[in-house]
């Protein structure tokens, strides 16, 4: 079997799970929606191996969730995007910047969408691999 960093290739394919970070944020094409910050709510699935963590019982083996969302929190509430697709990439980006996460799936949904109609969200939902 093919090995790599000392691992299997294909070896575990672990997830911390995040759910429902709620946070305010300006988003939106018309500039109404960027200029009153609005909810939205983001779902996260890092991707690690845990293997040396759950061992060890050592945060220092495994990615640091706090410091996820820390990143997360400073894309967020510091920036202003048109496009969800374009705030969930940035945040992708932000989690994929710790080494030890090798993939991230980013859920982002406005909780109060600015539509004529009953909905009770509107999201996007993006995965990204470390290059």
């Amino acid at each position: 079997m093919a090995e790599e960093a000392g691992r299997p290739v294909g070896g575990p394919r672990d997830r911390i799970e995040l759910r429902g970070l709620r946070m305010v944020c300006a988003v939106g094409v018309p500039d109404v929606e960027r200029a009153r910050p609005q909810p939205v709510e983001l779902d996260l699935d890092l991707v690690v191996d845990a293997t040396d963590a759950a061992a060890g019982d050592d945060l220092a083996a495994t990615a640091d969730y706090a410091h996820a969302l820390d990143a997360v929190a400073a894309v967020v509430t510091g920036s202003s995007f048109h496009l969800l697709e374009s705030l969930a990439e940035a945040v992708a980006a932000a989690v994929l910047h710790d080494p030890r996460v090798e993939e991230v799936a980013v859920s982002l949904r406005k909780l109060q969408p600015p539509v004529p109609y009953d909905l009770g969200s509107a999201g996007v939902r993006i995965t990204r691999h470390r290059a």
